[in-house]
């Protein structure tokens, strides 16, 4: 086996993914390569790597109690994440000797809409510590894929995340996380004029019609396609730790108010634009806007511009009572 890195020899305890990656190529035994661009969705079709199982003690010791609530204990003394998460990172190209198999992603294949795209495998969605930071070592050992510098990409590429929960099936996590995903409207508002993710912006349940949704239930997942491109790790790392939090308060604080997940979240929006408060302050104000017209489905003065932009939408059925008393205004 090839001599790892510095990074990761310096967490050779625990959890190792380099080493079940390369077990995982050696079992395919060349019939699958997951280091060369495939055809479109071939990854889904040949299967992904689940890594929430097999962490040990030493990749948890560091966990509060209350952090602990994520995770199952096994029999065999390993430890399970409860909550998963994976990314689709799309590109206008790839960089040279970009594509290669790395743990992190499962495949990389054509995309439609932007050119290109890498899949990651199933990352276990975690708490800072010992096992998150493995998660992001195998990020930043797969920059050359992630970052805009290397690798890039434009407007018509995306960066859909895909979310489970252990137990729940997509339905009762859609509906668990519907009102908290404000935040992530609020982040990627302007991606409600791309037609690829921008039906059904107040998430109804029972929605029928297209499947190119803001976000999409499916069995026993969700996957979030407003999100945009990702460009740099640091990017990724930024959405990653929102994820967790909103999961981890819509399971676990089914009665928690709005406006304290806002007060969990608002240190990872400030750190997303590089401590600007003021920036930080106007995406907490849209977010409380949308999750005023997701719960109660009239389009209001904060949402306006980015789910009825083109004003097509019959007032009297949609909007509330402010846009219905004076009107709109810029």
């Amino acid at each position: 086996m090839r001599t790892l890195p510095q990074h990761h020899r310096k967490m050779n305890n625990g959890i190792n993914y380099t080493e079940i990656f390369e077990n995982d190529l050696h079992v395919q035994n060349g019939q699958y390569n997951r280091g060369r661009v495939n055809g479109y969705h071939h990854t889904s079709r040949v299967g992904v790597l689940d890594y929430r199982k097999g962490a040990k003690n030493t990749d948890i010791a560091q966990l509060k109690s209350v952090d602990r609530r994520n995770l199952t204990m096994l029999e065999t003394g390993d430890a399970e994440c409860k909550f998963g998460i994976g990314f689709e990172v799309e590109k206008s190209r790839f960089s040279r000797g970009a594509v290669r198999n790395t743990p992190l992603f499962a495949g990389f294949e054509r995309d439609s809409s932007c050119g290109y795209e890498a899949v990651t495998n199933i990352l276990p969605l975690l708490p800072a510590g010992q096992w998150r930071n493995k998660v992001f070592s195998m990020m930043h050992d797969a920059r050359k894929v992630i970052e805009d510098s290397y690798s890039p990409s434009d407007h018509r590429c995306g960066g859909h995340v895909t979310l489970s929960c252990e137990g729940m099936t997509g339905e009762e996590l859609f509906n668990a996380t519907r009102e908290n995903l404000a935040i992530v409207f609020a982040l990627f508002r302007k991606r409600l004029g791309n037609r690829y993710c921008n039906a059904n912006p107040r998430m109804e349940s029972n929605f029928q019609g297209t499947r190119y949704v803001a976000v999409q239930q499916k069995a026993n997942v969700i996957e979030v396609r407003l999100v945009s491109r990702f460009q740099s790790v640091k990017q990724m790392m930024r959405r990653y730790e929102l994820f967790y939090t909103i999961m981890d308060f819509s399971i676990n604080n089914p009665n928690g108010s709005h406006a304290s997940l806002l007060k969990k979240v608002r240190p990872i929006i400030k750190s997303m634009y590089n401590g600007d408060e003021a920036k930080t302050d106007e995406i907490i104000g849209i977010a409380k806007h949308f999750n005023k017209y997701i719960k109660t489905g009239r389009i209001n003065r904060g949402v306006i511009n980015f789910v009825d932009p083109m004003r097509r939408l019959d007032a009297e059925s949609h909007y509330d009572r402010d846009l219905l008393t004076n009107g709109y205004r810029a």
